[in-house]
């Protein structure tokens, strides 16, 4: 099996599942896990935060070099926090996280990617469609894969309110003033195949 890799630019990601109407002689390409990496960043009025999470497993459809689907679950208990330094507050940060006021990881430990269709756009590029689940509620997400040889690479914007994610949200909340932390993060995701 040839390998490759997957870059998806994501702000905090979740996993990824095969599509039912993927062809049924499509190549299922596994995800090498241990290589592969998820790279999260939100935004706050005072700045931002970013880290990375694990992927749990995951693979992609292709017919012959086309992409057509893919399944990628994401370890949410994993989440880690790398612009702070170690000790409490990297600490306190990455326990918040994981709590009920983000996302839940006790209830919720995995999120899911569905990679539902993947047009191409030209010899390297693909707009793909996916169902993502975060928090047992599942919304459509769209976003550009480019892939080269052995890498491919995306960016993908999330909204946390539409996962039910609310703390600090000016979404949900009003008078937050500086505390606020923005709704929409970016996932970052290499994936190696």
């Amino acid at each position: 099996m040839k390998k490759s890799v997957l870059s998806i630019a994501l702000a905090l990601v979740f996993g990824f599942s095969a599509t039912a109407n993927a062809p049924i002689d499509g190549e299922k390409k596994e995800v090498n896990v241990s290589e592969s990496k998820v790279t999260w960043k939100g935004y706050k009025v005072t700045g931002s935060h970013e880290g990375t999470i694990n992927l749990k497993s995951g693979h992609l459809v292709m017919d012959g070099n086309k992409l057509t689907g893919g399944e990628f679950v994401v370890d949410m208990t994993s989440i880690t926090n790398l612009d702070m330094a170690s000790g409490e507050g990297k600490e306190k940060l990455e326990g918040h996280l994981k709590s009920d006021d983000f996302f839940g990881v006790e209830n919720y430990p995995t999120a899911k990617l569905v990679i539902t269709s993947a047009e191409s756009m030209n010899k390297n590029s693909y707009s793909v469609k996916g169902d993502l689940t975060i928090k047992g509620k599942t919304n459509p997400v769209t976003f550009v894969v480019s892939i080269y040889e052995n890498k491919a690479t995306a960016t993908l914007k999330v909204d946390r309110a539409k996962y039910d994610v609310r703390y600090g949200s000016g979404s949900f909340f009003d008078n937050l003033g500086d505390k606020t932390i923005y709704d929409e993060f970016d996932l970052v995701v290499d994936l190696a195949i």
